[in-house]
């Protein structure tokens, strides 16, 4: 005799950021962010933060006290926001309009093109461990 199943579980996806950027993202500070890679996905995305955070200064000078706290949680998805959109990078002077919305440096563009992936309706979440992926990876809701 076959078991009953339970109601089927969501799959929805996340993204990896290093901190301090993930929690940047997920407190409405960050807006888009760069890949090296495009992406067609769209919608509800889990942020996950790295176990493994920006070593470069420039990175952490961007961080409002506030959000410390936020940024030292790492290995686990910490928030989510809508994917809206993708911004193509390909000169620096393009890159370095933005900004204010992606928040890196202009000398930090490089190999053209870049993308920026746009993302809005960013909320932080409670902390849950997770291991992380360098592109979207799946994580069951719930």
């Amino acid at each position: 005799m076959t078991q009953p199943r339970g109601p089927a579980r969501e799959t929805v996806y996340a993204l990896s950021l290093k901190q301090p950027w993930a929690a940047l993202l997920v407190h409405g500070k960050k807006t888009i962010e760069v890949r090296s890679w495009p992406t067609a996905r769209r919608g509800r995305i889990l942020i996950h933060a790295a176990r493994v955070s920006d070593p470069r200064p420039e990175a952490w000078q961007r961080v409002p006290a506030e959000l410390l706290d936020a940024t030292h949680l790492t290995g686990g998805i910490i928030g989510a926001a809508n994917l809206t959109g993708l911004v193509r990078y390909r000169t620096r002077t393009e890159f370095a309009a933005d900004r204010a919305r992606h928040l890196n440096e202009p000398a930090w563009f490089e190999r053209p093109p870049l993308y920026g992936f746009v993302f809005a309706q960013a909320e932080a979440m409670p902390f849950r461990r997770f291991p992380g992926w360098m592109r979207f990876f799946p994580v069951e809701a719930g």
